[in-house]
């Protein structure tokens, strides 16, 4: 297992991962009753944040395990949805305020950044790098008259 086969896209991925990761664990909101963390509102939101990261943690897995492209190309599509889904959920957690609270803190955002770079981490991961088969059309200039 080399670190370095991992393209920029699981890079990203990975780092949003991360940041979703410990966003669970540092203030979201704070109101009258204290500061609140995700796992104090833990919901639906919460849920699909946590299937994001699952689905990008097993996009840098494959492509870090796997020799053929097939399974981490179907991991990165899946991780595009459950990304997109999850960008939602974070926004939507970012907007809200639960059980009164007054402030949305930093961990909501950290959460909806982790979530952004997942989805254009799996976005960028689905690109074809390879080279091109054909030569690109280079046409002679005319003559000038």
């Amino acid at each position: 297992m080399n670190l370095r086969q991992l393209r920029v896209g699981e890079t990203l991925a990975l780092v949003g991962a991360i940041a979703v990761i410990v966003s669970l664990f540092v203030r979201n909101y704070s109101g009258p009753a204290g500061n609140v963390d995700a796992w104090n509102t833990f919901g639906p939101g919460v849920v699909l944040l946590l299937a994001a990261v699952c689905a990008a943690l097993a996009m840098v897995i494959t492509a870090l395990t796997e020799r053929s492209p097939a399974l981490p190309v179907s991991t990165a599509v899946w991780c595009v949805l459950l990304g997109f889904i999850a960008v939602i959920a974070a926004l939507v957690r970012a907007l809200e305020r639960p059980d009164h609270v007054t402030e949305v803190c930093f961990g909501a955002w950290l959460a909806l950044a982790g979530a952004v770079a997942i989805l254009l981490g799996a976005w960028l991961a689905l690109r074809d790098e390879r080279p091109s088969l054909y030569t690109p059309a280079r046409p002679e200039p005319r003559p000038r008259p």
